[in-house]
């Protein structure tokens, strides 16, 4: 499940969020918004204009904005449920 963390290279939550997740094994692609003009403007939608970072996208188009690695966890877990197809009773 795709988890995307909107960062910048000085951003020490950002570092310890991303090593948090790393310790829980939760995969993370990091896009550097001061790298990124498109990410930034990403960010900035979603943050009343302002770039904020950690922002993170969560596979159903949801994000967080500096989420501790307890809730990212949370959200991930709910998202896995939801897209568990039924199980069948035969």
């Amino acid at each position: 499940m795709p988890l995307t963390m909107y960062t910048t290279q000085w951003c020490g939550f950002c570092k310890r969020l991303k090593a948090q997740l790393a310790r829980a094994g939760v995969e993370v692609t990091e896009v550097d918004i001061e790298r990124d003009p498109a990410a930034a403007e990403f960010v900035m939608t979603v943050n009343g204009g302002n770039q904020t970072v950690p922002t993170l996208l969560f596979a159903d188009g949801s994000t967080m904005v500096n989420p501790s690695a307890a809730q990212v966890k949370t959200r991930l877990a709910e998202l896995a449920t939801v897209e568990q197809p039924p199980v069948q009773a035969g």
